[in-house]
């Protein structure tokens, strides 16, 4: 199944824990068997609402080729990380 994973890092790190963020939760997805098929950094964009104090964020985007078993220890990482305020899985049709 393809999913595309869209999730936020706070704004308040500094850039390489930003990174860090990022390849950690990429890593996360392949140590469990999901195939990156693209990540793209989005940037910091202002939050359309607050979120947790927090008014901008910084914008990651993976699409990847996986099974259920690594985008629920994403999902279940992600619900548990500090530095994700938000994110968003979307299987995407055939």
């Amino acid at each position: 199944m393809k999913y595309e994973i869209l999730f936020i890092v706070r704004p308040d790190l500094e850039e390489k824990a930003v990174q860090d963020t990022f390849k950690k939760f990429e890593t996360i997805l392949t140590e469990n068997g999901a195939k990156v098929l693209s990540s793209k950094e989005m940037g910091q964009k202002e939050l359309a609402y607050e979120i947790n104090k927090h008014k901008s964020g910084y914008y990651f985007l993976i699409n990847v080729e996986s099974n259920i078993e690594a985008i629920n220890e994403f999902d279940r990482l992600a619900l548990i990380s500090e530095d994700i305020i938000r994110h968003l899985i979307v299987k995407l049709d055939k």
